[in-house]
């Protein structure tokens, strides 16, 4: 990556540890079963793979990997008694394990490389003949509230946008995963809808719908003279309450796609 994104924090990682295979990553429970070797790239805390642990089995195991330090320590101490599930502190492009996985997984993790067909081309190789790769990725570009969110807010998301835009990050790798699956040699590649459809009322709207606030807690824009600090906060105030009066919904445009490494 051109830019390096500050996720280190004990607030990002216990927004980590909220996350389940349920309901973060529910389309991937029908590629699961008893006895899969599995990898899960950029597992942050390692929630959801030790959902996946669970799925697996005792005669299947999970590696997870994540470069930020403080995630894998505070998930090993989190998930210690997880027999079947191992975090480990690496890079992916650095990471060479001893022999191949049946399933490797990467839940919202591509949206934040500028080189996501060569991460992809990472996993085909770590990956055994016959096994399945499993992405799961946002469209930022078509976020939808309803109604629209304050002003400041907009220009935040749209200043987001442009700030990943510039470190050459894709903003609706979503739509383009399957051609990026081909590119990297897999075959029988699939698609699901994931969208993430949260509603005023329900018990996590507020979380849920308040992420973005959450996002411009960050300075890191501020910092890189993308946005005034001053516009940031405004933002934050006037988002979080539209949150909390006059928001209705929202959804997030996710897709899992899936593809298998051929036999030969």
């Amino acid at each position: 990556m051109n830019k390096t994104i500050h996720r280190e924090g004990k607030g990002t990682a216990k927004l980590f540890d909220e996350r389940s295979l349920a309901n973060d990553y529910a389309t991937l429970t029908s590629a699961l079963k008893p006895g899969l070797r599995v990898l899960d790239v950029g597992c942050g805390t390692g929630a959801i793979s030790k959902d996946i642990a669970a799925k697996v089995g005792d005669t299947g195991h999970v590696t997870g990997i994540d470069n930020t330090e403080f995630f894998i320590q505070s998930g090993k101490e989190t998930y210690a008694d997880v027999k079947n599930l191992d975090l480990i502190y690496t890079d992916l492009f650095a990471y060479e394990p001893e022999g191949q996985f049946d399933l490797i997984v990467a839940a919202r993790v591509l949206q934040w490389l500028n080189n996501p067909v060569e991460a992809l081309k990472k996993m085909y190789s770590l990956l055994k003949p016959g096994g399945t790769v499993s992405i799961l990725d946002y469209n930022h570009e078509a976020l939808e509230w309803q109604p629209q969110p304050p002003p400041s807010m907009l220009r935040f998301y749209a200043t987001f946008l442009r700030w990943r835009g510039d470190a050459g990050m894709n903003n609706h790798i979503a739509e383009d995963l399957p051609g990026y699956f081909e590119e990297a040699g897999f075959i029988n590649i699939a698609e699901f809808n994931a969208d993430e459809v949260y509603q005023k009322g329900e018990e996590n709207f507020t979380n849920k719908a308040g992420i973005w606030a959450k996002v411009a807690m960050s300075k890191q824009m501020v910092e890189e003279g993308y946005i005034d600090d001053e516009l940031r906060l405004l933002a934050i105030d006037e988002y979080t309450e539209w949150v909390a009066t006059d928001a209705g919904r929202m959804v997030m445009k996710l897709k899992e796609i899936r593809g298998i490494k051929p036999l030969s």
